[in-house]
């Protein structure tokens, strides 16, 4: 009854008061909501005090992926955003199409328990980036809806998490994170944009409900039933080109039984393959080395010779082409009981694999993680007969240890001879120890793992021993998972490792959902967002992950890095430590994130200078 009456009462009214009411109406809607730009290393919470700015002002190279954020706050009243559109980026130089501009709503995750040092305290958190168009079809998710069929049945469409139609509730925040690719074409330059929000005017139009859905999903949204919000974008295109694969050696784990388990499928399946690959997709597309599927590689026969065919061959070099694929884990298959009765198997498997893997090209970066954490003497003991055994097998292949590049026990043996690329976590590494393995021809990486600080038995335990490195959780600054990589240049560190962007607590007898519980849980502790930097899009209606804040922010990251590589091709490495050594000196730096994007562009000037 309430709404019939609404519609005859705006019958009866005359033409030009209801389109002076409409006007009036849009004028106080505006003043309902507030608008605010962040960049992407800033967070928001949901009932927190606005900050940023009025505008978003961008700047990047060609072949990069820079976001900004766009906060709506409702001021005095629930307000429902129908509709946000970007418009293409245009300027003297030219136009950057909208459909390199990709945008997302923020998703607010629950931190139930503090992370051990934790910075930042409990409470809800944004961190899943929900897609405004599904990657896969290339179409926007359909909000769920039930309806009753003519036979009574009642009908379910759409899914449970969706980027649009959403209502911000009076007083609370929902961010937005925009994505913008520069083409590699794009000519340098300055463009500009507008980021169009759509606002019901519910004062006006009562909102119909329908049962288990917030707003309506097929409502026809008229001029006079909406205001729109504009938020301006410019984008600075630097003249130089970043290289589409990752110069920055990384290795970010296995897309496994974990992401089968959250899709209800194993992992073998012939349904998990496509999902596997728009885990690896995505990997790629934030500039993350995916994982080799198994099925892409020989299979092995049952005395570790290999069967090779053409196809899977043909596969695997588009597999590595498409997702420019710049580093090679080669599988660390019948290295668990190599050291006993398979000991010849597996020579012979590891043999015939690097013949492969040089036959085809594709032996210049590959190497083997052979053994993460040997943290007893027994452990160093196999480290040293597995180097062994793969150095008779293929002399050539690098072996990966995750491991400190000093003893952690004078009493064990030393496995030097049996390690070409060390892994310390950030708090273990030791500027002294990395210069006198990179002197002797190894490699260096670095890794991520809970929040620990540096060992008792580093030679500069006592002058750092209080001191944090960046540690990646959720209830930890944005810029914590941007400083790795810039802590890599400063010591001359190669490569990143993290374990896996796919945990999840249960996974074998029944996964938890990362979406309510994000946590890794060890010695009776949480660590939030530990392992987890993708989420399952299952809830989406995606057969694949859903991005994080936090994996956009490694891909910046990553990027940075790029700017230090064409630096030191350009004026050398002493140009580029110079500069960067101002905000992170050491690995317990605490910059802000001001600091990197104004460091950031005076590298990007620099470049430009020098290339001239």
């Amino acid at each position: 009854m309430r709404k019939a009456h609404l519609i005859v009462s705006l019958m009866i009214i005359a033409p030009g008061v209801l389109v002076s009411n409409i006007k009036a109406q849009q004028k106080k809607n505006l003043q309902h909501v507030k608008l605010t730009v962040l960049n992407s290393m800033e967070r928001i919470g949901q009932d927190q005090a606005l900050f940023g700015q009025p505008n978003a002002a961008i700047k990047a190279a060609k072949n990069e992926v820079e976001s900004f954020q766009v906060v709506i706050h409702a001021a005095g009243r629930n307000i429902v955003i129908v509709k946000t559109e970007m418009s293409d980026l245009t300027g003297k130089a030219g136009t950057i199409k909208k459909e390199n501009i990709a945008l997302f709503r923020e998703e607010f995750t629950r931190i139930r328990l503090s992370t051990p040092r934790a910075t930042l305290p409990p409470g809800l958190y944004p961190d899943p980036l929900v897609p405004f168009i599904e990657p896969q079809t290339g179409k926007p998710i359909e909000p769920r809806n039930q309806s009753v069929g003519p036979d009574g049945a009642v009908i379910t469409k759409g899914y449970d998490m969706y980027a649009q139609p959403f209502k911000v509730w009076a007083g609370q925040n929902q961010p937005l994170w925009v994505d913008i690719a520069v083409p590699k074409n794009a000519s340098p330059g300055e463009y500009k944009g507008t980021l169009s929000l759509y606002i019901y005017n519910d004062t006006i139009i009562d909102i119909p409900q329908n049962d288990g859905v917030m707003f309506p999903v097929k409502s026809v949204v008229n001029d006079d039933k909406q205001s729109i919000y504009t938020v301006d974008v410019s984008l600075t295109a630097w003249d130089f080109t970043l290289p589409d694969g990752p110069t920055h050696r990384n290795n970010f784990g296995k897309v496994n039984r974990r992401a089968a388990a959250a899709f209800g499928l194993d992992q073998t399946s012939p349904e998990f393959r496509e999902i596997e690959l728009n885990y690896c997709k995505m990997l790629a597309d934030n500039r993350i080395n995916p994982p080799i599927p198994d099925w892409l590689l020989p299979e092995i026969n049952e005395d570790g010779s290999l069967r090779v065919t053409d196809e899977r061959t043909r596969l695997l070099k588009k597999f590595l082409q498409d997702l420019h694929v710049t580093d090679l884990p080669v599988p660390d298959a019948l290295l668990n009981d190599t050291l006993t009765v398979n000991r010849e198997k597996a020579i012979r498997y590891y043999k015939e694999l690097y013949r492969y893997l040089k036959d085809n090209g594709l032996e210049k970066r590959a190497y083997l993680y052979m053994f993460d954490e040997p943290n007893n003497k027994e452990s160093y003991e196999k480290v040293i007969a597995l180097g062994k055994l793969i150095q008779e097998a293929a002399p050539q292949l690098r072996r990966l240890v995750v491991e400190q590049p000093y003893a952690q026990n004078p009493s064990w043996p030393d496995i030097d001879s049996a390690v070409d690329i060390w892994c310390p976590l950030f708090s273990f590494i030791n500027r002294k120890a990395i210069n006198e393995k990179l002197a002797n021809g190894d490699e260096v990486w670095s890794y991520a793992a809970l929040a620990q600080r540096a060992p008792d038995y580093s030679s500069d335990y006592n002058e750092v021993k209080n001191y944090d490195p960046p540690y990646w959780a959720i209830d930890q600054p944005l810029t914590s998972y941007r400083m790795p990589t810039w802590i890599n240049m400063q010591y001359n560190i190669t490569g990143l490792l993290y374990w896996t962007t796919v945990y999840s607590d249960k996974s074998v007898t029944g996964v938890m959902d990362p979406w309510f519980l994000p946590v890794f849980t060890a010695g009776g502790e949480h660590f939030s967002g530990e392992g987890y930097l993708l989420y399952p899009g299952k809830p989406c209606g995606i057969n694949g992950p859903v991005a994080s804040i936090r994996l956009k922010n490694i891909r910046d990251a990553m990027e940075d890095y790029e700017y230090f590589a064409l630096l030191q091709q350009l004026a050398g490495r002493e140009a580029v430590v110079k500069i960067i050594a101002a905000i992170v000196p050491n690995w317990w730096a605490k910059p802000t994130d001001k600091d990197f994007l104004t460091v950031r562009e005076k590298i990007a000037n620099e470049i430009l200078k020098v290339k001239k």
